[in-house]
Formats: structure tokens, C-alpha cells, sequence
């Protein structure tokens, strides 16, 4: 056993599972406790809201002692004692604020959609905190801005120009100093509704004519960031630029699909730059990967155990666990040797594991 590592924020399992397959003994503060995560760690602590989370730990630390502290959305600038391994919080705290993340793009010159000013529209509104794109929306004329500022009352917002394109991203890591890319992926949006932005997948890796240009863009963000392990850098690709969106200063939904494509061991990669050793290169991928949220379409009990269906699926509910319409209940995984053949055995696939979601 190479430590002891205490997973903490919203949505873990990715992480842990990541953890466990290189070897670290994994325990676990997680919203979900699906049945995946307890094959991965020693112990979990279940919490309901990001204000118990804070208390969450506290009792799961008092359990054992950690090595290594790692975090996912929602834990990124908790105070712990902890050793952490990943961002401090002085230096994860302006990109959790889509203002001070806009700032500084602006100061690297790399291109970034511009802030638009009173009576410009269309415009892309985003609340200046929170993660997965889940309340951002494209506002076309001032009654609907002032529809969304009723939805989400005193939530503080940032107003860009449209970027279009292909939403993607570039796993990096970084040493404080250095980075080195990872992986690029393409992401999958929801598309509809309240939460037509919200993250639902993604696809890696990203064959697309400005790769290149993301991954360049993305290593000179991430080794200008301050960050430590790995990070993401969100794009839009499209109309001859790579819009760069955000920063994501923790471990990215995209492991997974990253983990799948490459073969490679990802939080091994975020122990190693932690403590200042950026590898020379990095796998190249030798397949593609897919992944897709399932998300209820209605009211609905899950009463089947999805656990059967273990290869196929991730972040799997435990029988008899009740989701309200729009929550996500399952991930479902595809692969293959192009990206076509990959979301043709994704979509077979979802068509399985919809039968047990009735």
C-alpha cells in the first residue's frame, strides 16, 4: 500500500477508483455512496449538503489517519489538517470565481469570450460560482436576463459573447511551474432545458482541427496557474479559435474516459506532480473512450441492481434508490478504435441499461 488518501467533495467515485487501481488504500466523503464506491474504498461518510461536508470529514478523520487529502467539486477550499495533495486553496480561490478566472485569461492574452456590458445580447449568463454549467444559459433580450436573475435571486453573474463551437476540454497536469497535457477530450452538454449547459459526458480523445493549438494553450495556462496535480482547462473549438472558458483546479469528470483512452493512471500523475516530478511525456491514447450520464427522464425507482451490469456502467445506485426527473442515475461506458465505433457501443450500451431504469 503506497498511503492512505481521504477523497472528500460532492461526486468521489472517479477519484477513488483512480486512487485505489494505483495502489493507495481509499477512504471516502461522498453526497451518493453508490455501491461502485465501496468496492474501491475501505470506509465512506455519507453528507446531504455542501455545509455538512466540513463535519463529514471531521468524523471520518477521526476514524484513521491520512496521508494524503484530495479533493473534488465542492471540498476544493475547506479548510483540513491534513496533508493535501492538489491546490492550495490561496491559489484554487480565483478559479472557483468565473470573473477572476475571466481576469486572468485576459492577462495571458489567450482567447476568451469578452464580458459584455449593459444591453448586449445575446449573451451567455453564468452564476460567478459553481461547477458543471448546470444554471448557465444563453439570455437573448433583457426580459429573459431578468427571467434567469428570478430563477437564481442574489446569485452573482458574468454576461459573455457567445462562443461556439465544440465544448471540450484538456486534462493537464502541473508541477507549480511546468505542465504537461494529458488528455483532450470532447464534452457532452445536456442541451435542453434549465440545464442545457450541464456536463453529461465526454468523449476522449478529441480528434479536431485546433487540438493543437488547445493543448498549447491549456499547458501555458496550467503551468501559469499555481495549480499543483491535475487540472482541466474547459474550451470551446470553433470559428478558427479555441475559446478558453475555465479552469477546473481538481480532478476533472473526464478521469474515466482519460483512464480508458490512455491506459495511464491519473492520480498516480497528480501524487507525482504534487510533489514536483512532471513526467517527460504521457501515453498517447490507444483507443477512444465515451461516457454518458443517464439522467431520469421522470420519477422513477431503480429496483434492479445495475451492479450486474458492472463493465458497463459506473456510479451505480444502490436497488430501491428513488430519483426525482432531471437527476442523474447512472454512468454508462463505450469504447472502441474510432470515435464512431465507440458511440455505437456507447449507445448499445445505454439501450441495455435503460431496460432497468422503467
Amino acid at each position: 500500500m503506497k498511503g492512505r488518501v481521504l477523497v472528500a467533495g460532492f461526486a468521489t467515485r472517479h477519484v477513488a477508483q483512480s486512487a485505489y487501481r494505483a495502489g493507495y488504500e481509499v477512504c471516502a466523503v461522498d453526497h451518493f455512496c453508490d455501491q461502485d464506491l465501496g468496492w474501491c474504498t475501505r470506509d465512506q461518510e455519507k453528507f446531504e449538503t455542501l455545509e455538512d461536508l466540513p463535519d463529514a470529514i471531521e468524523r471520518m478523520a477521526r476514524r484513521h489517519a491520512f496521508d494524503l487529502f484530495v479533493t473534488t467539486s465542492g471540498a476544493e477550499d475547506l479548510p483540513v489538517t491534513i496533508p493535501l495533495c492538489g491546490t492550495p486553496r490561496e491559489k484554487i480561490a480565483r478559479f472557483l470565481d468565473k470573473l477572476d478566472t475571466q481576469h486572468f485569461f485576459e492577462q495571458l492574452d489567450v482567447p476568451v469570450p469578452r464580458l459584455l456590458g449593459a444591453g448586449e445580447f445575446p449573451a451567455m449568463v453564468k452564476p460567478r460560482r459553481g461547477a458543471g454549467g448546470w444554471r448557465n444559459a444563453v439570455v437573448q433580450n433583457a426580459e429573459e436576463l431578468r427571467a434567469w436573475e428570478s430563477l437564481y435571486p442574489d446569485v452573482p453573474s458574468i454576461r459573455q459573447e457567445l462562443a461556439r463551437g465544440v465544448p471540450a476540454s484538456v486534462c493537464c497536469i502541473t508541477d507549480g511551474v511546468g505542465a504537461r497535457a494529458v488528455a483532450t477530450n470532447e464534452q457532452f452538454l445536456q442541451g435542453r432545458g434549465e440545464s442545457a449547459f450541464g456536463f453529461c459526458g465526454s468523449v476522449t480523445p478529441l480528434d479536431h482541427p485546433l487540438h493543437a493549438r488547445m493543448v498549447a494553450a491549456a499547458e501555458r495556462i496550467a503551468a501559469a496557474s499555481g495549480c499543483s496535480g491535475t487540472i482541466g482547462i474547459d474550451f470551446v473549438a470553433g470559428d478558427g479559435k479555441a475559446w478558453a472558458i475555465e479552469v477546473n483546479p481538481r480532478f476533472q469528470a473526464t478521469v474515466d474516459t482519460v483512464e480508458m483512452a490512455c491506459g495511464c493512471s491519473l492520480f498516480q500523475l497528480h501524487a507525482d506532480s504534487c510533489a514536483g516530478r512532471l513526467p517527460d511525456s504521457v501515453p498517447p491514447p490507444n483507443q477512444v473512450a465515451a461516457r454518458r450520464i443517464l439522467f431520469a427522464e421522470r420519477d422513477l425507482t431503480v429496483n434492479a441492481d445495475l451492479a450486474l451490469l458492472k463493465g458497463l456502467v459506473a456510479d451505480i445506485p444502490w436497488p430501491g434508490t428513488h430519483f426525482e426527473e432531471g437527476q442523474a442515475v447512472v454512468s454508462v461506458y463505450g469504447s472502441g478504435a474510432t470515435r464512431t465505433e465507440a458511440l455505437s457501443v456507447l449507445d448499445k450500451h445505454i439501450t441495455t441499461v435503460r431496460q432497468y431504469m422503467r
